[in-house]
């Protein structure tokens, strides 16, 4: 993972990463669990342009392929991406954590 060079970027990064990683496991489940598949398909097109923007590349692909199975309600596969999003966030936000702290 690349950190961003805008001080300001870095300053927002963290609250970015803490919204993702209550909303997979808040909005993420109702969606699947209600299959409301425009609403999921949503939530894979904003993770994967913020993401990208903040330099996430691997959260940003996992957000084009959660789109994938929202359009064709793959809703086991969708869910089945749960746990790797969430570890990814947990994994950036503990780099960011690390180079924030002059680690």
């Amino acid at each position: 993972m690349q950190m961003p060079d805008d001080p300001f970027i870095l300053e927002l990064l963290p609250e970015f990463l803490d919204t993702w990683i209550a909303d997979v496991q808040t909005q993420m489940t109702e969606l699947i669990s209600s299959r409301n598949g425009q609403d999921l398909y949503r939530f894979g097109h904003t993770m994967k342009g913020s993401c990208a923007q903040f330099g996430l590349n691997d959260l940003s692909s996992m957000g084009i392929e959660l789109m994938g199975y929202a359009k064709n309600g793959e809703w086991d596969k969708a869910a089945a991406m749960q746990k790797p999003m969430s570890d990814s966030f947990n994994e950036a936000k503990k780099f960011v954590e690390k180079h924030l702290n002059g680690a």
